[in-house]
């Protein structure tokens, strides 16, 4: 309850603050518009979870994948190293990552058909560019006849159930940049499988833009080195894909190639292959319709 004095005192104000505003009419001056504040972010694990949903709504990705991947590093002394540096066009089944592949020289000419398995953190170049970066690491190095478990495609959503467990990552900070949101993350359990260390994403999508990632770099006949991955993305029919790659070898090695960058182009998603480009016994009956 108000009494006496204070009522009239309350009164009075309103009085002034109505005889403001009807200034502002009179004079033409629009009153302060009032500012919008930033709409909150969620909590950083709810967030993490939100972005890693985000990327993995898109997947399983094409069945097929045709695309071409250029290498570039150089020597310890600074010079280009044309021994590592070169140019592979790429024929992808995503069910279970086997892939047809061709070099071509500086010259232009197209080498013999091969047949790889691209995967990251293995001895191979890394890809394809629709790859889940979200999944752990491998245990052990892939052999060359091991066939990757296929991705199961995502059921239709009937209700969502927001659950905040156990993460494979600690979220040490969170910042807004711009028209992006970059986290940076802290494996909590097993640092060689669980390999992201920072992302940026868009902040209205929460689609991909960039992330740093661990990798590694096998030595033929020798020790492995830890590679330290910056992978910038971009989208291709709606599907996030991966567009460069720049890494940095570090862990005390001096040799050629600490430095690497990787290019993806002329990425397309056919609508089927050739069962024999997956198939390396198949190769030698095939030279003469090979793709270049």
């Amino acid at each position: 309850m108000i009494r006496g004095k204070r009522l009239t005192a309350v009164f009075a104000a309103l009085v002034a603050v109505v005889a403001l505003v009807g200034a502002f009419g009179r004079s033409g001056v629009a009153a302060p518009a009032a500012v919008a504040s930033p709409t909150p972010l969620p909590s950083p694990y709810v967030l993490l979870a939100m972005i890693r949903n985000r990327f993995r709504s898109h997947r399983p990705p094409p069945p097929f994948e045709q695309y071409v991947i250029s290498r570039k590093q150089f020597t310890n002394y600074g010079y280009p190293d044309y021994n590592d540096t070169y140019t592979d066009h790429v024929w992808y089944r995503s069910s279970d990552h086997a892939a047809l592949e061709r070099r071509e020289t500086e010259l232009g000419d197209i080498g013999p058909l091969r047949f790889e398995r691209p995967v990251f953190n293995q001895a191979t170049d890394p890809g394809p560019p629709t790859a889940d970066v979200f999944e752990p690491a491998p245990t052990h190095s892939l052999s060359p006849t091991f066939v990757p478990t296929p991705e199961v495609s995502q059921p239709p959503t009937l209700v969502t159930v927001r659950v905040q467990g156990e993460f494979d990552y600690r979220v040490t900070s969170v910042e807004r940049e711009g028209n992006e949101i970059h986290l940076t993350l802290e494996p909590r359990r097993q640092p060689d499988r669980n390999r992201l260390r920072q992302l940026w994403v868009d902040a209205k999508t929460l689609d991909l833009k960039k992330l740093v990632t661990t990798d590694k770099l096998f030595i033929q006949g020798g020790p492995v080195y830890p590679v330290l991955f910056t992978v910038n993305f971009g989208m291709l029919e709606g599907i996030p894909v991966i567009k460069t790659i720049h890494g940095v070898v570090y862990g005390g090695y001096d040799g050629d190639g600490q430095t690497v960058d990787y290019t993806y182009t002329h990425l397309i998603f056919p609508k089927s292959l050739p069962s024999w480009y997956f198939n390396p016994r198949d190769y030698a009956q095939h030279v003469d319709d090979a793709p270049e």
